[in-house]
């Protein structure tokens, strides 16, 4: 073999090796960039694209259903709004029911409850409006009401103190009643108090300095008298905080309230379906009854026959009887007083 022939051979050999190197070399290259593109697995077996950490995890993120948003709202409320509608009522089941409605009308008007800048706000005026409403007096049921239940368990043996300041509060007339609530109970400002219980700002001002007159004269141990309104405030809202953390309460489920807020609008529903059904029923038979008694039309026929020889020859008689009555009482008339007439032309003698 010739020199040259070998070094071809080398150099052949040489390239085939750097050739197999690179292909080694790329295949290296792609399980690397196969192994980074596989999303890693935690020990608990989640990947990353599941827990928000690939590049589609905004499209996986969860949006709360408006059930969710709508139990967490009643379950962080419902207890606070039921203590509040105790102290402003005394009555723990009438209470209860007003939260229970009230939450019901929230769901049934969530979309809109939703985007309000303060659905607290707006369940509590609803509670504090359905339990003050006056014709709560008319049920004959209400002082029954009263007896503990589970939803409305009886409240431990309060202080004498804490009886006072209940029984004042409940004196008080609802309106003083429910701006002493939000403004010293709850903190809330007094134009927020004013917009809450839809009253100017001087009226809901008027309202709150009544009723703290009214506990300063009747628990003077309170120290209402003669502290500045600030420290009154302090004091009413401490008071008013222990006098509702002192009474048990026991809310319904949240599925409970979603599900009876739905019965009631399908009733609602029927009963609107019932009674649409109802006035159309007897609108038909108002008209069917009316179409009854209509008069009708008789149908047009051949003129019934006369007994007489000509037609109307009975009325030409009657005309005639009659006119030759009347002509003979004329006649008889004018011959008296004719010979009347001659009888004294023959006593009067004639003029010469």
């Amino acid at each position: 073999m010739t020199e040259t022939e070998q070094t071809k051979r080398e150099r052949a050999g040489t390239e085939r090796a750097g050739t197999g190197q690179t292909a080694t070399r790329q295949t290296a290259s792609e399980q690397a960039t196969t192994v980074d593109a596989t999303p890693t697995v935690s020990t608990d077996g989640t990947s990353d694209a599941k827990r928000g950490n690939g590049p589609d995890s905004a499209s996986v993120d969860v949006l709360p259903t408006p059930a969710t948003a709508f139990d967490a709202l009643y379950a962080r409320h419902a207890p606070d709004l039921t203590r509040q509608a105790i102290v402003l009522t005394g009555h723990a089941r009438l209470s209860q029911e007003a939260v229970e409605r009230s939450f019901q009308m929230a769901w049934q008007r969530w979309p809109e409850v939703a985007v309000d800048p303060d659905p607290a706000g707006r369940v509590r005026a609803m509670v504090h409006e359905y339990a003050l409403s006056p014709w709560h007096r008319m049920r004959p049921g209400l002082r029954t009401a009263q007896r503990p239940s589970p939803q409305a368990p009886a409240p431990p043996p309060a202080a004498p103190a804490e009886r006072a300041l209940r029984d004042a509060v409940l004196a008080l007339p609802i309106p003083y009643r429910r701006v002493l609530l939000l403004h010293d109970g709850l903190g809330l400002e007094l134009s927020e108090t004013a917009a809450e219980v839809e009253a100017s700002t001087p009226a809901t001002a008027g309202r709150l300095m009544g009723a703290r007159q009214a506990l300063a004269e009747r628990l003077p141990w309170l120290g209402l008298a003669d502290a500045p309104p600030a420290r009154q405030r302090e004091i009413l809202r401490e008071r008013l905080a222990g006098l509702a953390r002192a009474l048990p309460v026991a809310p319904p489920a949240a599925e409970a309230v979603r599900s009876g807020s739905e019965r009631t609008v399908s009733r609602m529903t029927q009963g609107a379906f019932g009674l649409t059904a109802l006035i159309a029923v007897a609108t038909t038979f108002t008209l069917a009854q009316e179409a009854g008694t209509l008069p009708t039309r008789p149908e047009a026929g051949p003129p019934a026959a006369s007994s007489s020889a000509a037609p109307g020859a009975a009325a030409k008689a009657a005309r005639e009887r009659h006119g030759g009555h009347a002509r003979a009482q004329q006649a008889k008339a004018g011959g008296a007083a004719k010979r009347k007439v001659v009888r004294v032309g023959h006593l009067i003698p004639e003029a010469r």
